[in-house]
């Protein structure tokens, strides 16, 4: 039997039936959009009138009479009243319409993939959250997730942003090394390459697991409002600590939580030690931590890479020297030490005499030594003592005598520092990318957080003394004279700099009542053998800070080593003396 043909409207007229089509969606769509106001007044009126019916039918009997009659008598008044119909007709259009608006949908649960994320982790949980001997398990195979997972939160990219977990009582979770399993594998599972927060609640039971933000780095150097004795180290979250600082950021002036590390005689912390991989942001604490000082004591620096991340700070005012070399570097620690027992015997002697301590030995020195492990090494291969040992006398008695130590070290040169340096730096801050166990090595507790493989320069964590670990993003103060530097952040630095000294001049105060000390004291004279200037655009030519005596010249004058040679400025105000008993 032949086939009979289609219609020529079936096999010609596809074309005009695709863009009927598209006529009668595109018409449809526009009557839509006209008529919606109408659409939305009658979906109004529809709900108004089975809100109505529903309370006609919720409504007793016995009641039902007075309530039409209540119901008519406003129906009467509403008509008696002048403009009374009008004015109720547009308040019933305006309640539909109120009411028939479209509302967003609200999410009252998670949707399949949540579900399944949740379901995943449960099941990974339970090899660590159960034992065979539980009759009723909260964790097991096949069992339902929603009996111990309390609170969750997703993201817009499905990945967990806040979880609570309940788990059986006979949980160690006392145990660090059981801790830190069910925290790594809620890293692993939730997502890496962000930083969570886990807060355990052993009397209760529960593990909170949080994703933290990540902290501001714009944050820059600047005047900050503490007062003596008070150093900004960096800011934290807002609910580490209860102390804010009004800061100047990119967006403008805001309140920021700050780690302030305080320092002097009555500090439990009185010296800090700085770890961190390179390019990690150590100098620049170092430096903002000089800048924090100057205004109210003077400064002390000693660089071991000899790179010249201090050269703006040559020559400022309360800068006493500017050391990269091993020569300048011990005699320099040695003046340090003879002055810390110098104050200790003006202090002592002003205390038996019922007199104040002199001012003398009240104004902070501070001494910032980075990367100490260098000259180590060359003073081992060239037979001279270490600098660190010179750093005794200042970090046991630097408390009484207000001189504070600051020492910063790469992780790969920590087995390096000496147990004086380990045992009285009781402020420590890690920063940099780093391991749990590098983490503990330094602050001596791991942190509650997870630790990203990639951080800013600057981000990392602090504890001062027993107290807790914190997150902390130093502000940052880079090298002004480094090309790499942004305008404003050069600027920001350059304004806190102090002015240059253009005379190297000061009185050598000897303590009243003293025995003469038999080494002389420096002479603030230039070298007589030209030094190679250092490159800063703004200075003078280079002339030497202080030269050493004839004991310490005998001692290092066979240094091959480059000394930096500072600019005019400040001296050692005080000649060394020799220390009693």
């Amino acid at each position: 039997m032949a086939r009979r043909p289609l219609p020529r409207i079936l096999s010609s007229g596809s074309a005009q039936i695709a863009r009927s089509r598209e006529i009668a969606r595109t018409a449809a769509d526009s009557a839509t959009d006209v008529l919606h106001p109408l659409i939305t007044v009658s979906r109004g009126l529809r709900k108004l009138a089975a809100t109505a019916r529903a309370k006609w039918a919720a409504t007793p009997k016995e009641r039902r009479g007075p309530t039409l009659l209540l119901v008519a008598a406003c129906v009467l008044v509403v008509a008696l009243v002048p403009y009374g119909p009008l004015l109720a007709l547009v308040t019933l259009m305006g309640a539909a319409a109120w009411k028939g608006r479209e509302r967003p949908v609200v999410k009252t649960g998670p949707d399949d993939a949540e579900i399944a994320r949740l379901k995943g982790l449960y099941e990974a949980l339970v090899p660590y959250l159960s034992v065979p001997e539980d009759p009723s398990p909260l964790f097991s195979h096949g069992g339902d997730w929603s009996g111990a997972f309390g609170e969750y939160a997703f993201d817009e990219d499905g990945r967990l942003t806040r979880l609570r977990i309940a788990y059986p009582p006979y949980f160690t979770d006392g145990e660090p090394a059981a801790r830190a399993r069910i925290e790594q594998l809620l890293h692993a599972k939730s997502g890496r390459g962000r930083e969570y927060l886990f807060d355990w609640d052993e009397e209760g039971n529960r593990l909170a697991m949080s994703v933290l933000p990540a902290l501001s780095t714009a944050i820059a150097a600047q005047r900050f409002v503490t007062v003596p004795g008070e150093t900004v180290l960096g800011f934290t979250d807002g609910d580490a600590v209860q102390r804010t600082v009004p800061v100047v950021a990119a967006d403008g002036t805001e309140d920021a939580p700050a780690v302030v590390w305080r320092t002097g005689p009555r500090s439990t912390e009185p010296h800090l030690l700085a770890v961190g991989q390179p390019g990690s942001g150590t100098t620049s604490l170092l430096r903002s931590i000089a800048l924090q000082a100057l205004p109210h004591g003077d400064v002390l620096i000693v660089e071991g890479g000899g790179t010249g991340e201090y050269a703006c700070l040559t020559g400022r005012a309360g800068v006493l020297a500017v050391e990269c070399g091993l020569s300048g570097a011990l005699a320099s620690l040695e003046w340090a030490v003879h002055e810390t027992e110098r104050r200790l015997i003006a202090a002592n002697r002003a205390r038996q005499a019922g007199h104040p301590a002199p001012e003398d030995t009240r104004r902070p020195l501070w001494i910032l030594l980075d990367r100490p492990s260098i000259l180590g090494h060359l003073a081992a291969a060239d037979g001279r003592p270490d600098p660190q040992e010179l750093l005794q006398v200042p970090l046991r008695h630097g408390r009484a005598a207000q001189v504070t130590v600051v020492v910063a070290e790469q992780f790969d040169s920590t087995d390096t520092l000496s147990e004086t340096v380990r045992t009285h730096t009781r402020a420590r801050i890690v920063l940099g990318p780093a391991t749990p166990g590098q983490i503990e090595s330094v602050l001596g507790v791991a942190p509650h957080t997870t630790p990203t493989p990639q951080v800013p320069q600057g981000r990392g964590y602090a504890r001062l003394g027993t107290g807790p670990v914190l997150r902390l993003q130093v502000p940052a103060t880079p090298d002004p004279y480094d090309d790499a530097t942004s305008e404003a952040h050069r600027q920001a630095v350059l304004e806190l700099l102090p002015e240059r000294r253009s005379v190297t001049a000061a009185a050598v105060e000897t303590v009243p009542g003293s025995a003469p000390d038999p080494t002389p004291a420096p002479r603030h004279a230039p070298d007589p053998a030209p030094a190679a200037p250092r490159h800063d655009p703004d200075s003078a030519p280079a002339v030497p800070l202080y030269e050493p005596d004839s004991t310490l010249a005998a001692r290092y004058e066979s240094d091959p080593a480059p000394r930096l040679e500072a600019e005019p400025g400040p001296v050692p105000r005080h000649a060394p003396v020799a220390a009693e008993g």
